[in-house]
This record gives C-alpha cells, sequence and structure tokens, in this order.
C-alpha cells in the first residue's frame, strides 16, 4: 500500500474517510452526548491529525510523540468546536493541533531550564512592569534585583535562560484560581485609538463578508493555506480562490479607508 503510514500503531490507510456532510451529521450527535459517535468523530479526523505532524518533518524522531499530543488537540477542538459558526471543523481544528504540538516541543526542548530559574524569571518580568509603571522609566537590572532582592547576576541569567523558550500563554503568577499569564503583562503601544478604531473597523467588514470569504481568509491568513490548498479544501478552483480573496480584501480596505 502506497499509501500506508504506521503512527503511534495505527495503520492511516485503514482510517475512514468522511465528506463534510457525514462530518456535520456526526458531529451534532457528538454534540447531543453520543460517546460512541465521539470516539467515531476522533477516528474520522485522525488523517487531519497526521497532516499537521507532518508538517513538522523536521522531527521526525518525535512523530510519534507529536501524534499523541496532536490527538489531544483534535478532542479538545471537538469538544470546544460550535458547529453554527458555519466554518468547516478541519478549519477550526488544525490550529489547536498545531498549538498542542509546538506546546509539547517547547517543553521537550533539549535545553531544559529548571523551574526556580523559570520562577525567577517570570517575577522579574513582572516587576520590570510594576518598576514601569511606578517610575515611568525602563527599570535597569539592578533596579530589579533590588526590587526582589535577588542578585542582579542571577537576574540577567534567568532571564537569559528563557528568552528562546518563553510563551506568551506561560504563567506569571496564580493565586490558586485565576491565573495571570505572560502576554496579559505585556502593553501593546500601538493600541491607540486610532488603532483601535481600525481594529472595530475590520472586525466590522469581516462580518459583512459572505461565509465563503471568511472561510478562504482564515485558511489563507490564520491557518496559513496556499490557494491551491484552499481550493482543495472549499471544493473549488484556485481561480475561484484566488478572486474571492481578492473580494473579500477590497471590501475590507473600502471599509476601513
Amino acid at each position: 500500500m502506497s499509501n500506508k503510514v504506521v503512527i503511534s500503531g495505527i495503520n492511516t490507510s485503514t482510517l475512514p474517510k468522511l465528506s463534510n456532510e457525514d462530518i456535520l451529521s456526526l458531529m451534532k450527535k457528538v454534540k447531543a452526548g453520543d460517546e460512541l459517535a465521539r470516539d467515531a468523530f476522533v477516528i474520522a479526523n485522525l488523517r487531519l491529525v497526521l497532516s499537521v505532524v507532518q508538517r513538522f518533518g523536521g522531527k521526525a524522531d518525535k512523530a510519534d510523540d507529536m501524534f499523541q499530543v496532536g490527538c489531544v488537540g483534535l478532542m479538545k477542538a471537538i469538544d470546544n468546536f460550535d458547529e453554527t459558526l458555519n466554518v468547516r471543523f478541519s478549519t477550526y481544528a488544525v490550529p489547536m493541533i498545531i498549538g498542542e504540538i509546538r506546546r509539547f516541543l517547547r517543553d521537550n526542548n533539549s535545553v531544559r531550564v529548571s523551574r526556580s530559574l523559570r520562577d525567577i524569571a517570570y517575577k522579574s518580568l513582572q516587576a520590570k512592569e510594576v518598576l514601569s509603571k511606578d517610575n515611568f522609566n525602563e527599570p535597569t537590572i539592578d533596579d530589579i534585583a533590588k526590587y526582589l532582592n535577588v542578585p542582579a547576576k542571577t537576574i540577567n541569567f534567568a532571564l537569559d535562560a528563557i528568552s528562546d523558550t518563553i510563551s506568551l500563554s506561560d504563567p506569571v503568577y496564580s493565586d490558586g484560581s485565576d491565573t495571570i499569564e505572560l502576554q496579559d503583562q505585556i502593553t501593546d503601544l500601538k493600541d491607540s485609538d486610532e488603532s483601535l478604531y481600525e481594529k472595530i473597523a475590520i472586525k466590522d467588514a469581516i462580518k459583512k463578508l459572505t461565509p465563503r470569504e471568511r472561510e478562504i481568509l482564515l485558511l489563507r491568513y490564520y491557518v496559513g493555506k496556499t490557494q491551491m490548498e484552499v481550493s482543495e479544501e472549499v471544493g473549488i478552483s484556485q481561480a475561484q480562490v484566488s478572486r474571492l480573496e481578492k473580494n473579500a480584501l477590497k471590501a475590507i480596505k473600502e471599509k476601513i479607508e
């Protein structure tokens, strides 16, 4: 079998292929609480996980692990998918599967940073934010060290250690119930009134696009697919994809100008 791929003990050539209509029908049963339908839905979408794993071609030695982690992302996507949004399940699931795999690769990086060092780094970032607000100036490493009562050399080392591995979704602080992530501590200096109005205008313009135009823009600019891949996904020609994409972008541009 030329299409045979065995990964995590699964022969992918034996996996079922369902039409979009079959997937929607099965999803309705899943949302109704049918556990058998849920199991069938997971199996029917394992090819989707495999397609994502194959994007990380340079990590072939971790393919089985990535596949298993990707299945976790798939099940999360199933639990959170809203079938009323008129978006294909694959369009919604792929970014979630990619996110799970990326977190796995990051957390299992060969360069590991101790928990205590990461804690110091996160506290340093939080202290930097506090000192910046209090003094209206960018604090130095010495300022942060004094604030935390930690040697400046340790602060430097901790920040350097996480510089390549930190994620915006990493926790900075937790009181046991609410968790503050790093992205919650970052201020966007470009988020002025002008840019805010522009974001509102863009969101309003996107709402006025047709469902097909919204799906194409999502696939092209969020998922990152080529026009050829999009045409295969939505079942129309590449020329039609190109035309709908241009029309959608033109409509958004006219709305915000």
